[in-house]
């Protein structure tokens, strides 16, 4: 697998560092063709243009017996913290590859939550995590922003609804529809929203903190009155079980301005992908003014180039 040097255009910039927008054959310093024995940098945010999954399972890096003893012991402590903590069967990333336009290759190793505490051993090497979230948006133009409440491991942190990718049982698979599934299933779980797996839509995959791959899908539209009495209905059944539900709120935001007036930790992921999702479903309005300023700005360089003379186009013409 060949690098492919970052050239991509940077369209913002979250509260954490830059983030990139990067198509097929573009990624950024760091992006992994073989992260198993790879250790990542810290980087902001990519965001990468994808639309299809080729999935392969690769196996879990050895282990020096040093680094499993000192995994074992972060992880102990860390449940001796918070005993909630479980140590189940989960999925991280193996590598990713560009195959096509808009198509990666993404290989994926059998793990438990426990791998990640190889993250705090010093010199050790921790695969990324995966996970899948889901942008439902409201048919006014926002999109849902979900706060976790004080039993989950990150309390009060806003994000999308999704969680880590599981990996398949026995004798299935782990292929596109089967991550649609699980993205459906986290949107009904935590909000209520019952949303068939072929109606959600591979929407953006990022990358962020220690490398962590996500899967956006994109769900069907949605009224705010729908979307509010989904979620209510859903918390009021997790308790009616006698359990805390993940979530304990969700607001509806339109852009990042607003998103970053929800008091409290955001996933790292969250403000570009508002921001893409704002900037793609801005109102005719907006595109009309968009195309008369920019109209306006290049009759006003005419203009200043003609009065500045021949010589001045022409540096003009070829910058």
């Amino acid at each position: 697998m060949s690098a492919v040097e970052c050239k991509g255009p940077r369209i913002g910039r979250p509260a954490r560092g830059p983030f990139r927008w990067l198509g097929p054959g573009e990624r950024p310093s760091g992006f992994y063709d073989d992260p198993v024995t790879e250790t990542l940098p810290p980087v902001g945010i990519d965001l990468f243009d994808v639309e299809r999954l080729q999935l392969t399972e690769a196996v879990e890096p050895p282990l020096s017996p040093a680094d499993e003893s000192a995994r074992d012991s972060v992880w102990n402590k860390a449940v001796q913290t918070n005993p909630t903590l479980f140590d189940g069967p989960v999925v991280a990333c193996g590598g990713l590859e560009w195959t096509g336009p808009r198509m990666v290759r993404l290989s994926w190793v059998r793990v438990t939550y426990r791998h990640y505490a190889l993250r705090r051993v010093p010199g050790a090497t921790a695969l990324p995590s995966l996970f899948v979230n889901v942008v439902q948006p409201t048919d006014d133009g926002r999109v849902l922003a979900a706060r976790m409440s004080s039993s989950t491991a990150a309390p009060g942190r806003w994000q999308l609804p999704g969680g880590s990718v599981e990996p398949p049982r026995e004798g299935a698979e782990l292929n596109e529809p089967a991550l649609a599934g699980q993205a459906a299933r986290e949107l009904v779980e935590e909000l209520g929203i019952d949303a068939a797996p072929e109606a959600l839509r591979l929407w953006v995959v990022t990358r962020g903190e220690n490398g962590s791959i996500g899967l956006t899908y994109l769900a069907p539209v949605l009224p705010e009155a729908a979307v509010r009495a989904r979620f209510a209905a859903a918390v009021d059944a997790e308790r009616a079980r006698g359990r805390e539900p993940e979530l304990d709120g969700i607001a509806l935001v339109r852009s990042p301005g607003e998103l970053a007036g929800l008091s409290g930790p955001h996933a790292d992921y969250l403000e570009p992908i508002v921001r893409r999702y704002a900037a793609a479903h801005r109102g005719p309005a907006h595109r009309s003014g968009v195309v008369e300023e920019t109209a306006s700005a290049f009759v006003e360089f005419c203009h200043a180039s003609k009065a500045a003379g021949p010589e001045a186009r022409e540096v003009a013409a070829h910058p």
